[in-house]
């Protein structure tokens, strides 16, 4: 059995460190494709952070993602870490061009995310040159671990 990446105890998840709008600078995701609301933390050295989407009933997937109980889509969880982890190589790099999500690697579903909950999104990059990133990634949902994976994103 996997544990969480990092003490969310410690970590204030109230907190927005990166809105929105702050957001629209970093990914090029918007409107319905952004699956990340909100960066609520960064570690010091900038390699781990945590992200917050909240899963609404009005998304665009609740209709007809099991309809009538509505689940948030596995391929959505990825995107929404994706997002997070390629905010979080941007913190570092800037400047880079844009950024292709390249591999997905031992995903795992521990869990069901519907709507109303908040997805709690923990990224601890474990590998990064100026070009390319590879992250550990965890989902969280009032306390308990339903995703998570390794993605690998690259400057193209």
């Amino acid at each position: 059995a996997s544990t969480i990446l990092f003490d969310l105890s410690a970590i204030d998840l109230s907190q927005t460190i990166c809105d929105s709008s702050c957001l629209d600078e970093f990914l090029p995701q918007t409107g319905p494709m952004r699956q990340c609301d909100r960066i609520s933390w960064i570690s010091e050295d900038r390699r781990n952070c945590v992200g917050i989407k909240v899963v609404r009933p009005d998304e665009f997937w609740c209709e007809h993602h099991i309809k009538g109980r509505p689940l948030f889509p596995g391929v959505l969880m990825i995107e929404s870490c994706a997002q997070c982890a390629s905010w979080l190589f941007r913190a570092r790099f800037p400047a880079l061009g844009f950024l292709g999500f390249l591999r997905c690697e031992d995903a795992s579903f521990r869990g069901q995310v519907v709507p109303g909950d908040t997805f709690v999104i923990l990224v601890n990059e474990i590998e990064a040159t100026p070009r390319r990133f590879i992250s550990n990634v965890q989902g969280v949902v009032n306390g308990k671990l339903v995703f998570e994976a390794k993605i690998t994103g690259m400057a193209i």
